[in-house]
């Protein structure tokens, strides 16, 4: 069988229809260089495992909604996403975990972020 890269999953980012900007990007570009090299390792391994990692590295939030953990050090980085169409994985909304329970209004913020892809879902069927 030939390689052709066709059934591998691939990561998209939710972009704000406003602003045009990833809060993703944006967080992980914000990162000192250690920790943007892990969370892009663990965004590369997530993508390797077809989206689907269990805890210690992923856990599931709600309605489709999971929550990528990237612990570095004493920075507890978490990045939301789900599986979308088409082999995609679309990563959400992204933040510095500073309490032991993920904090309701960054739920709220991935969730909205879901719900504008789920209405417009055009935008991100595209290769």
């Amino acid at each position: 069988m030939i390689y052709n890269g066709y059934d591998e999953y691939k990561i998209k980012y939710f972009s704000d229809p406003i602003t045009g900007k990833s809060p993703v990007r944006v967080y992980i570009k914000s990162l000192p260089p250690k920790d943007r090299a892990k969370v892009y390792k663990y965004i590369e391994l997530l993508r390797a495992s077809d989206g689907y990692l269990n805890e210690p590295y992923s856990k599931y939030i709600e309605d489709g909604v999971r929550e990528l953990i990237v612990d570095f050090a004493r920075n507890r980085h978490r990045i939301f996403y789900f599986i979308f169409i088409k082999k995609t994985i679309i990563m959400l909304h992204a933040f510095l975990k500073k309490t032991p329970k993920t904090p309701p209004n960054e739920i709220k913020r991935a969730k909205e972020n879901h719900d504008l892809i789920i209405k417009n879902p055009k935008l991100y069927e595209e290769d």
